[in-house]
């Protein structure tokens, strides 16, 4: 049986006309599913025999809510969300003024093994469809009963390892007869696969692309990143000035800052060196400790001095705000805590 979820109301339409049934039923069933029926016998204009046909060849594929935690501070939310084959994964709902925003997930775990990221400890253990990408917005958008607007691709995984299908979910998520969520409100964080990076700069999409950078140099990179030994700094900017000139959109570089590794004014400075004339924008984050390794958060003074030196340099740059300190909301934290309380069981 398919994930019904996967398909594009074209490829519905088609299925349709293969099994004797016409076309714009395809239209009635994907209506049913955004209005968060997911059981096609309560779909109540579809006739009984397409539905017997539609149980027998799909399953709508809504994961379970395992666990959820509720900032008191902010009002974040974290969600633990299951899956039919028994695989976890994590999903975090943030409300802002402008709207809501979610931060969603495109991989059960990660192989890109950067050290201040729960997600990656235990590697990779599958790619999710873009079907099982999408639903985590379904899931979210009933929970708090308010639509979703803004979506980032940071959750576990690297969306870039998953390329089909974060593809398909951009194109599924844009679609005007399902979500419709706006492509400059999606965000894609990247560690920067250099020849996806060209691949999706020939796209020519409007999303934002965000660089896990977190370092000026290669040597710093590797100490924390495994992707710098196959892709070097000069690669990837080469990769971002490439996306610049396809796509005319702006750059995000992600720098985490980690107390006495990569938070010194010189380090500002040389970030801000090899940043100087590119079309982007530095989002300095305070590192999430966790219990796996020794990484600390820099100081408030430090961040600012930080923030301040890139400024001065004329680096457009901001401190993420913190949201859901309260509940582990970094990713990959839930889902590892979950799994070894389960096996300690």
């Amino acid at each position: 049986m398919d994930n019904i979820l996967n398909f594009t109301l074209e490829e519905l339409q088609n299925w349709m006309k293969d099994n004797n049934e016409s076309a714009f039923r395809a239209k009635q069933v994907v209506s049913w599913i955004y209005k968060e029926i997911w059981d096609f016998n309560l779909m109540k204009n579809i006739p009984g025999e397409l539905k017997e046909k539609l149980s027998k060849s799909f399953y709508i594929g809504i994961p379970k809510v395992i666990e959820k935690f509720e900032s008191k501070i902010d009002g974040t939310k974290k969600l633990l969300l299951g899956f039919k084959d028994g695989n976890l994964i994590e999903t975090v709902i943030m409300k802002y003024k402008h709207g809501n925003s979610i931060c969603i997930s495109t991989q059960v775990g990660c192989r890109m093994g950067c050290k201040f990221c729960a997600s990656t400890i235990e590697g990779r253990v599958r790619n999710l469809t873009a079907g099982e990408i999408l639903s985590q917005i379904l899931v979210a958008q009933k929970l708090i009963g308010e639509r979703i607007s803004n979506v980032v691709l940071m959750g576990s995984g690297e969306p870039l390892d998953n390329y089909d299908d974060v593809l398909k979910f951009l194109e599924l998520v844009n679609a005007e007869y399902g979500l419709n969520i706006g492509q400059r409100h999606i965000t894609l964080s990247t560690c920067g696969i250099v020849p996806k990076i060209y691949d999706l700069a020939d796209k020519g999409l409007s999303i934002t692309l965000a660089i896990s950078l977190h370092a000026f140099s290669d040597e710093k990179r590797k100490e924390i990143m495994p992707i710098a030994n196959k892709y070097s700094i000069k690669e990837i900017l080469d990769a971002c000035k490439y996306y610049i000139e396809k796509t005319k959109r702006r750059i995000t570089f992600e720098y985490s800052l980690v107390k006495d590794v990569n938070d010194s004014i010189e380090d500002a400075k040389s970030l801000g060196k090899l940043l100087s004339g590119l079309l982007c924008h530095v989002n300095l984050i305070p590192v999430n400790e966790i219990k796996e390794n020794s990484f600390k958060r820099s100081s408030e003074k430090t961040i600012n001095n930080f923030e301040n030196t890139l400024k001065n340099l004329g680096v457009e740059v901001t401190v993420r705000r913190e949201m859901g300190s309260d509940i582990n909301a970094a990713c990959g934290q839930l889902r590892r805590s979950y799994i070894e309380l389960s096996s300690n069981n």
